[in-house]
């Protein structure tokens, strides 16, 4: 994937999507951030253009906790959409939960790339970048 990039964040707080996002623009590694406060917003956004990958995303940074469709939910539906993406998307689970059982279980989906912390720092979020460019 050349820089820079679609960037999406499915997570319902307010705060979190302002700092996540400041972060990105900081950074410069953003072509476009897409916020979206649940699964369900998300799944609907990349169904309607799923034949247009200039617009999808490149990674996503998914929460585990919010309304309507959580990220379980949205992984789901993501693993039956895929094979129609025209593009590859690289998925975080991101999260506040430090429970085992979370981590393991994201850990053990082959489309989560990895289980990540919040907050995730400018200078974290410029590696993992960095690590997906190379």
């Amino acid at each position: 994937m050349a820089k820079p990039f679609i960037i999406c964040l499915i997570d319902d707080d307010d705060v979190y999507q302002f700092t996540f996002t400041k972060s990105l623009k900081g950074n410069k590694i953003a072509k476009k951030i897409l916020v979206f406060s649940d699964g369900e917003e998300a799944i609907d956004f990349m169904i309607d253009n799923i034949s247009n990958t200039e617009i999808l995303p490149d990674v996503i940074f998914l929460d585990i906790n919010m309304p309507v469709m959580d990220g379980w939910e949205f992984l789901e539906e993501f693993v039956e959409l895929k094979p129609k993406v025209g593009k590859e998307i690289t998925v975080y689970m991101v999260s506040s939960s430090v429970d085992p059982a979370d981590v393991n279980r994201a850990k053990a989906i082959s489309d989560v790339s990895d289980y990540l912390i919040k907050p995730v720092a400018e200078d974290q979020l410029g590696k993992i970048i960095t690590s997906i460019s190379s």
